[in-house]
């Protein structure tokens, strides 16, 4: 039995807000106090460790990553620059050092930050002539492709567009290497996969990278590959981290042929929600909206997946046990989605199935009559509120008015619903600092746009905050009687922070770091 002492505990528990002394024994909490209700528990074999006056709260976990693109992007080159220069730049310095034959892979540009908009295939071969470049922009919903990339991809002026996605073109129809959404695919098919080991080190190293920002749990939305990795890092007794697996659209027929239903697995790996994409993204324009761009009248984005097809495919998942998480980030999109699911409710109801947690992942902009659906139908709220600071002048921009709804998460919260909290990484940090500072200001770590933060009537709580990082996510992944909050019987999932959270201005929430990280009642990282 561990039992560690002299702490100012948060607990998350409303039975029992705070406390200064936690036992600890096979990985899970035995008791939560004052040190002297732990005295009768102790035996000869106890350790007392004193922690010193720090804090501790429940480890948190991230609901939304995509975990195998987060872990091999930590090796691609970072292309989250203030200009389309220095991003050429790196991305010049990283073909310096690299075989003439192997791809340069990068990731985060914006071209809303970058004076004069997208990059084209004609500035990289200045910087890495003749070169196979493919950098992902920070959505995740476009790229930029050098003219060997294109070519590799068999990508020419004749190419039509992918269904569901775009080829940019100038004004003489050539391709510019700008693609949007499933345009995406036709040159990531031709790039050479990561093998299964590459991936599993890949994950098995991220995962402290994690742990040291206090993440204990995630909620991974990467593909099958994934999946086999982190099955194969459990086998081995490497997989520390907490994961609960959505699956892939591509493999619903697979895993309802194997009986694979939600909530299946254990604490350490578990199954998820089906993922189904909605619309698009807000850098690309890409979302659906109900009305168009403010920049361009013509232009209300991509509607992915009407209602009939959301009804559909929801049937097929729910008669097979499987929840719904479903990328919803314009109004159009999010109105589309909700009536999906108002159907898909209807049916639970009527052939008696089981009142499955389904989620909206983003749900970043919302009509006014929309706002109190998620909360009549029961629809979890997955957002990630680093996006709404790193968002707000590409929002105002180009929804105008319509953003002052946009990443409502005061609004959902008044309106009932529940807020399960993620990062969308590698799209951003999954430091859920950023998270839990982005929320309670509605500022940049900068402190833009100023004191009161952007919209600061979507302002939260950071007790409200927390929970977003921790029962939230504990509640839809089907484990709110055993994670989330720190209490007799819950898994022993902690964090140490030197600094009380709730003692520090909230515009400095952002610079908190643990110094440790317990999982399952070890200690997987100390500074």
């Amino acid at each position: 039995m561990l039992i560690l002492t002299n702490a100012h505990i948060h607990t998350l528990n409303p039975r029992q807000p705070e406390a200064d002394c936690i036992a600890i024994g096979s990985g899970r909490v035995l008791a939560v106090g004052s040190c002297k209700d732990m005295e009768p528990l102790a035996n000869a074999r106890t350790t007392w460790q004193d922690m010193q006056g720090q804090t501790i709260i429940p480890g948190l976990t991230d609901a939304h990553i995509h975990l195998q693109t987060y872990a091999l992007n930590l090796q691609k080159i970072d292309c989250e620059t203030d200009t389309l220069q220095e991003c050429l730049k790196r991305v010049a310095e990283r073909a310096k050092k690299t075989d003439p034959e192997s791809w340069i892979l990068g990731h985060g540009w914006n071209q809303n930050l970058w004076e004069g908009g997208f990059g084209t295939t004609r500035d990289l071969e200045t910087v890495a002539p003749g070169r196979a470049v493919y950098l992902t922009a920070k959505s995740l919903h476009a790229s930029w492709a050098s003219q060997a990339a294109l070519q590799a991809a068999g990508i020419s002026e004749s190419t039509q567009d992918p269904p569901g996605g775009i080829i940019q073109r100038d004004e003489q129809g050539m391709p510019t290497g700008i693609l949007f959404e499933s345009a995406m695919g036709l040159v990531e098919r031709a790039i050479p996969k990561p093998g299964d080991h590459e991936v599993e080190d890949a994950i098995a190293s991220a995962q402290f990278d994690l742990m040291k920002m206090g993440i204990t749990g995630v909620h991974d939305f990467d593909r099958i590959q994934c999946f086999q990795a982190l099955q194969s890092l459990a086998q081995a007794g490497k997989l520390h981290l907490r994961v609960v697996k959505g699956i892939p659209y591509e493999n619903l027929a697979d895993a309802i042929q194997l009986g694979l239903q939600t909530g299946f697995g254990s604490t350490l790996l578990r199954m998820g929600s089906l993922k189904l994409f909605a619309d698009g993204a807000l850098g690309p324009q890409t979302a659906a909206m109900l009305e168009p761009y403010g920049n361009n009248p013509s232009n209300s984005g991509i509607l992915l997946l009407d209602e009939n097809q959301i009804v559909e495919i929801g049937i097929q998942a729910v008669k097979n046990g499987i929840s719904l998480a479903v990328h919803a980030i314009g109004d159009r999109a999010n109105r589309t989605v909700l009536n999906g699911y108002a159907k898909i409710r209807a049916f639970e109801k009527t052939h008696q199935i089981p009142h499955l947690r389904h989620r909206i992942e983003h749900v970043q902009l919302l009509n006014t009559q929309d706002l109190q659906r998620l909360s009549d139908l029961d629809i979890l709220a997955s957002v990630q509120p680093i996006h709404a600071p790193s968002d707000m002048i590409t929002a105002d921009h180009y929804w105008g008015e319509r953003a002052r709804l946009a990443y409502p998460f005061h609004s959902l919260l008044e309106s009932g619903a529940r807020l399960v909290f993620g990062s969308d990484a590698p799209v951003e940090s999954p430091n859920p600092f950023l998270g839990l500072h982005a929320a309670v200001t509605r500022q940049r770590i900068s402190g833009d746009p100023g004191p009161m933060g952007w919209n600061p009537e979507q302002r939260i709580s950071l007790l409200d905050a927390l929970h977003g990082f921790t029962t939230g996510p504990a509640f839809a992944a089907g484990l709110e009687s055993q994670a989330g909050i720190l209490a007799e019987g819950f898994l022993a999932d902690l964090i140490v922070l030197p600094t009380d959270p709730f003692q520090v201005p909230a515009s400095e929430l952002w610079t908190l770091t643990p110094s440790a990280t317990m999982i399952g009642g070890q200690w997987f990282w100390t500074k």
